[in-house]
């Protein structure tokens, strides 16, 4: 949304650095285990529960630390699942295959990884330190800025990143900087959905924009805000025609975000869900979206339907999982999954037929890996190992009264 003043917004920081949200809230909450939380936990209403305390504090398990550099895959063949997930340790892409799991990216700066369609390239977020100054209330402030940049790397880890849009904003001799973040890219390689403030954050709050990947060209589609609070968690749909995104809202000191789907060919954005969901994410046929349900017990992991937003299943109880990712077959279900503080990766196998599944054991892919939290996971399957394709996927808009209120 343009702001109707254009000079500069006072700059949000904390210890130097600059951040999406206010933060500091939500630091006393959950610590700075899992601060990666917050981003989505403060205006989706609730984080995931965390209780006792962790291997070293009361009440939590006498645990054996993870070196930084390893991530853990069980010895159990149900955790050699098909096609490759992406997820992001300590700073560093990952990518697991089967049993076992490499690191692709290191230097700790990177973020929010994505498959491309065919799997050949992954798209994510490196951020680079900076010392950069800005004015705020009349005088120049220095600042310790996280400079972010939307890269393009080949999956096999061969080869230079392509840097496809860099954050830097220039002014005279002043520096600042916009956020970039959430990439999802369409099937056809051509546009990313980013949620960001730039190219100029003094005009314009953190939202959901479209980036031509080839002239590096950014477009506002302009959509609906709430109260300023912006956008987050964009998806693009199997066929490349809807984006669900994440309209993030508030009541009072209660977070109250809701999915919306965004029609590139009418340029209309409607509600899919009322208040309490995040994290969007589209079944391989286009007919289900698995999704964050918040509560003010926790988040678990549901099932909607693609059409009406309604529930049709509920994947999680634990009040400790969220960031789901469908299997590109369709069968499973991958998300986050938090206790005492460290975040793993699980598999949630659905068996049967669609929307009536039964819901297989939940399966640890990682064990005490200590994930990126605000990192989603990504999974990608080549197409020799899918079933067909579908038809076409639902764009029938219904009106939000019509979806299930948690």
């Amino acid at each position: 949304m343009t702001r109707a003043n254009p000079s500069p917004r006072a700059p949000r920081a904390v210890g130097g650095r600059r951040l999406p949200f206010d933060i500091a809230p939500a630091l006393s909450v959950v610590g700075l285990a899992v601060v990666a939380l917050v981003s989505f936990a403060l205006l989706g209403g609730a984080l995931p529960k965390l209780t006792g305390g962790g291997g070293d504090q009361p009440g939590g398990p006498i645990r054996t630390p993870t070196p930084s550099n390893v991530v853990v895959v069980p010895n159990d063949p149900r955790a050699a699942v098909p096609g490759s997930l992406l997820y992001v340790k300590d700073g560093n892409i990952w990518i697991q295959s089967g049993t076992t799991a490499h690191q692709l990216t290191t230097g700790g700066q990177d973020s929010m990884p994505a498959w491309s369609a065919d799997g050949t390239s992954i798209y994510f977020v490196r951020t680079k330190p900076e010392s950069g100054k800005w004015p705020s209330g009349g005088t120049i402030h220095i600042y310790n800025l996280e400079i972010p940049s939307l890269l393009r790397i080949n999956a096999d880890g061969s080869g230079k990143p392509d840097v496809l849009l860099t954050g830097r904003v220039k002014r005279g001799s002043d520096t600042w900087s916009y956020f970039i973040r959430e990439p999802s890219v369409t099937p056809d390689g051509a546009t990313a959905a980013i949620v960001t403030d730039g190219p100029d954050p003094t005009v314009s709050d953190i939202v959901v924009k479209l980036l031509d990947i080839a002239t590096g060209r950014l477009t506002n589609p302009q959509l609906p805000e709430s109260q300023s609070l912006g956008h987050q968690d964009p998806a693009w749909s199997p066929d490349g025609k809807t984006l669900l995104y994440v309209r993030n809202a508030r009541e009072g000191s209660r977070g109250t975000p809701a999915i919306y789907r965004y029609n590139v060919a009418t340029g209309r954005s409607t509600a899919l869900t009322l208040a309490g969901y995040t994290a969007p994410a589209w079944s391989h046929d286009g007919r289900y979206v698995a999704a964050t349900l918040t509560s003010s017990f926790g988040t678990d992991v549901v099932i909607l339907d693609a059409k009406t937003g309604n529930e049709v299943k509920r994947v999680t109880n634990d009040e400790n999982s969220f960031s789901p990712v469908w299997s590109p077959k369709g069968d499973a279900i991958a998300l986050f999954r938090v206790e005492h503080g460290v975040v793993d990766l699980y598999l949630v196998p659905l068996v049967g037929t669609a929307p009536s599944w039964t819901l297989g054991t939940p399966i640890p892919l990682t064990i005490s890996a200590g994930l990126d939290a605000a990192s989603r996971p990504a999974w990608f399957i080549p197409a020799d190992q899918l079933p067909p394709p579908p038809t076409a996927t639902p764009l029938a808009t219904v009106p939000p009264s019509a979806a299930t209120n948690p």
